[in-house]
């Protein structure tokens, strides 16, 4: 499983110049961050096989073809899911990039190098629906709450429910982007692009009763708040959750409310499929989701399976009954 020697052995690379840090340092998103940062340290350990290596200044620089196709073939042996498989790929893709946008590699050694196909797959998206007795039984669970907790996660969770908006997404809103009147929010999806999405007139209701406790100083749209009830706003500025912080609020929420347990993404998953059974063009629901591809949208369509069950429901299983002597 031993990768073959890089030339050169471990070169020092500077944290202005290692491709590491500057790959990372222009995500946009601190949840891109983490997540890439992972994919490049667990590559990093099959490059040195050290347990304990992380990416930083590792000679990035100096891997060629036949290192990158060998990491492939090593990481397609750890039993991972295609996607999960796919991103590591991205990242090491992303900082041979680098290396070479900061003039470490020829465009030809570069582009030998990142000349790595991805995994085919065809999975159905992860996740499950969120029936509308779901929602509202977990919406009761925050209305049952008097805390400021209570107000603030019902609007979470309608803000989820109606727009269909990532996790980091929903984290990274901030008041001033929240527009009562014309029932928006403009939110910054990957790869900093924003777009406007809309409210229900309740998931509306819900962010003014939230907003009765949090204030109108500018900051985060949704904020900690400690076990005393109080806001966490340094400086009289309320500061931003993270995003796994929003998907601990849906699994107390929905675990108060008896549910079984559900992600943001299944919120997600929830309204694109939504949309669509009611009618809405792909385009439309491309749009308000934040998807590069229509492909992408298309994946969570529902129509399909649903037409391919109704295909089924006109077959009928014969009557049991043994066969009579002389029968084919």
């Amino acid at each position: 499983m031993d990768v073959p020697a890089v030339p050169g052995g471990p070169a020092a690379v500077t944290p202005a110049g290692d491709p590491y840090v500057v790959y990372l340092g222009a995500l946009t998103s601190a949840e891109s961050r983490r997540t890439m940062r992972g994919c490049l340290d667990r590559v990093a350990r099959v490059i040195t096989g050290d347990p304990a290596a992380t990416g930083a200044g590792q000679p990035w620089h100096l891997l060629r073809y036949e290192h990158t196709v060998r990491i492939r073939a090593i990481l397609a042996e750890q039993g991972w899911s295609p996607a999960y498989l796919n991103k590591h790929l991205v990242a090491l893709r992303r900082v041979l990039r680098e290396a070479w946008r900061l003039g470490q590699m020829s465009a030809e050694d570069y582009h030998r190098a990142a000349d790595l196909p991805t995994m085919a797959h065809t999975r159905l998206p992860a996740g499950q629906h969120v029936p509308p007795e779901v929602a509202g039984a977990a919406l009761a669970a925050c209305d049952g709450d008097p805390s400021p907790a209570g107000a603030r996660d019902g609007a979470l969770l309608a803000v989820l429910y109606s727009t269909g908006c990532r996790r980091a997404e929903v984290a990274g809103l901030a008041l001033a982007d929240y527009d009562s009147a014309a029932r928006s929010l403009r939110v910054r999806g990957k790869r900093d692009k924003e777009r406007l999405v809309y409210l229900t007139s309740e998931a509306v209701a819900r962010a003014e009763a939230w907003l009765t406790v949090r204030g109108h100083e500018p900051g985060a749209l949704f904020c900690p708040i400690n076990k005393a009830g109080r806001l966490r706003a340094p400086g009289g500025r309320p500061a931003p959750m993270t995003g796994q912080a929003i998907a601990d609020i849906v699994s107390r929420r929905l675990a108060a409310a008896g549910a079984a347990r559900r992600t943001p993404h299944d919120f997600r998953r929830t309204f694109i499929g939504e949309l669509l059974d009611a009618g809405v063009d792909l385009a439309t629901t491309q749009a308000l989701v934040g998807h590069a591809s229509p492909v992408t949208t298309a994946r969570y369509d529902r129509r399909p399976e649903a037409r391919r069950r109704e295909a089924v429901d006109r077959l009928r299983m014969p009557d049991a009954r043994p066969l009579r002597p002389g029968s084919p």
